[in-house]
């Protein structure tokens, strides 16, 4: 059986060939080795570059579209699901074509990597939070095996949800991820390791990849994956670093349901709170917006023309791919829209549907990436409109540990507070993903997504 050299893959979201020069340590990584742009996929989200990767396969194979999608026969829009089944190809994921190739001695250790409920893999971690029938949200993790969570929570503490996503979200979730990896790594001695740190997602979107919060958030993130990759390094095992998308300016959003249902296509229900909530099933036409992509769901075919032609004259809306423009992006699975919108370089797409804000959801106004039907990036600021915002949080929290229902309704809903987003293909390769490796027999300028299962797995069998 061909032999196996153990290998670290670090994600390091948002990382381009414009950012190394603010992050030395990893940037020292690709002169050790070799460093290549790499090529993304449309849209350039998380789930979809993930999954990409790992299958060596495009979105019309493997199935993830975006972040989410519209499950048509629920007639309801779920984003952020975490089962591996709805990942398609299942055979040519890493860990099954790994196998194959080496045999049974492959093992693969996925942590915080997208879709990772119930992947046949060795070691599994991602956040799963609890919510008690009392409506709190309480932060945690699953774990394959199970009892890795509470190995890893003993000796790491409780994993700071918290600071993963929302108004709190900084370093200490990379951190925390990256700890825990190392401590895998150590007991587990997985071939491959996948290592997912976020850490660039945050000040990027909040601030703009220009900013001083940007490089700020560089130099933080480089020291923490910096020094996994230098201890793995040190420890015999091959590094490899890869990005899914680099994150531009932007300056406003794009209203997309709310030009939709002025028009008459997008439909609402009233609850009896007052509030509206998007009517998916009964909607002529709607959209899941998803950064600067939007699935545009229309229910009848002869209305197509008409949906994409009000879309094609929306400010903020550069190009519409109806099914034969989405075929030669590999976008063209049935989970796709009839239509998808892409956003102009300098927008992003709210997921807004309601026209008064006196019957906006309270949900619009919390950290709450499940009911929202569509991607919501204002979630990473506390409403600068707010009078005392820290206290007004204090108390919320308060009644949190106190046992009580709370409601932290601290969100705002103004989107040209948003600085930076993705989706987009990138203009240049300066502005897209990266990939760096400590070895440099596979050296090449370029890389495209779907090949780096591939490198990934010959990386392994140079030993």
């Amino acid at each position: 059986m061909q032999g196996m050299k153990p290998l670290l893959v670090l994600n390091v979201v948002g990382l381009t060939p414009s950012l190394l020069p603010h992050t030395p340590r990893l940037a020292a990584l690709g002169r050790v080795g070799f460093q290549a742009a790499l090529g993304t996929v449309l849209p350039a989200v998380t789930c979809s570059a993930q999954a990409t990767m790992l299958t060596g396969r495009l979105p019309r194979d493997h199935g993830i579209v975006g972040n989410g999608w519209y499950f048509r026969d629920l007639a309801e829009v779920m984003l952020w699901r975490q089962s591996n089944a709805l990942v398609g190809c299942e055979q040519e994921k890493l860990w099954h074509v790994g196998r194959r190739r080496f045999g049974s001695g492959f093992t693969v250790a996925k942590m915080f990597w997208w879709y990772n409920m119930h992947a046949a893999v060795d070691q599994a971690v991602t956040p799963r939070p609890i919510y008690p029938a009392d409506g709190r949200k309480i932060p945690s993790l699953y774990t394959d095996p199970p009892t890795l969570k509470g190995e890893l929570q003993g000796q790491l503490g409780r994993f700071p949800l918290f600071n993963f996503w929302g108004p709190t979200a900084d370093i200490r979730s990379s951190r925390w991820i990256a700890a825990a990896t190392r401590r895998v790594m150590e007991t587990h001695r997985p071939t491959v390791t996948l290592c997912y740190l976020p850490h660039l997602d945050y000040d990027l979107q909040r601030f703009g990849p220009d900013s001083p919060q940007a490089v700020r958030a560089c130099g933080e993130i480089d020291a923490v994956a910096g020094e996994l990759a230098e201890w793995a390094a040190e420890s015999g095992r091959t590094v490899a670093v890869v990005s899914e998308y680099g994150i531009t300016p932007v300056s406003a959003g794009v209203d997309i349901n709310r030009a939709l249902r002025r028009a008459g296509f997008l439909r609402v229900q009233e609850v009896d709170l007052g509030w509206e909530l998007l009517d998916a099933g009964a909607s002529a036409a709607f959209a899941v917006a998803d950064h600067q992509l939007a699935h545009v769901y229309v229910k009848q075919p002869e209305r197509i023309a008409e949906v994409r032609s009000l879309l094609e004259a929306t400010p903020g809306i550069a190009e519409v791919l109806d099914r034969e423009a989405q075929a030669a992006h590999g976008l063209d699975h049935p989970r796709s829209g009839e239509l998808v919108a892409v956003a102009a370089a300098d927008r992003w797409f709210t997921y807004y549907y309601w026209l008064d804000d006196a019957k906006m959801p309270d949900f619009a106004r919390t950290v709450d990436i499940h009911r929202k039907p569509g991607y919501d990036p204002v979630e990473l600021f506390v409403d600068p409109t707010l009078a005392f915002p820290k206290l007004r949080v204090a108390c919320t929290l308060a009644k949190k540990m106190l046992g009580f229902r709370y409601l932290m309704n601290v969100i705002g809903t103004d989107p040209s507070i948003v600085r930076g987003s993705h989706g987009r293909l990138p203009g240049r390769a300066a502005h897209g993903p990266v990939f760096l490796c400590t070895d440099g027999s596979s050296r090449r300028d370029s890389l495209a997504m779907p090949d780096v299962r591939d490198t990934l797995l010959d990386l392994v069998a140079r030993d």
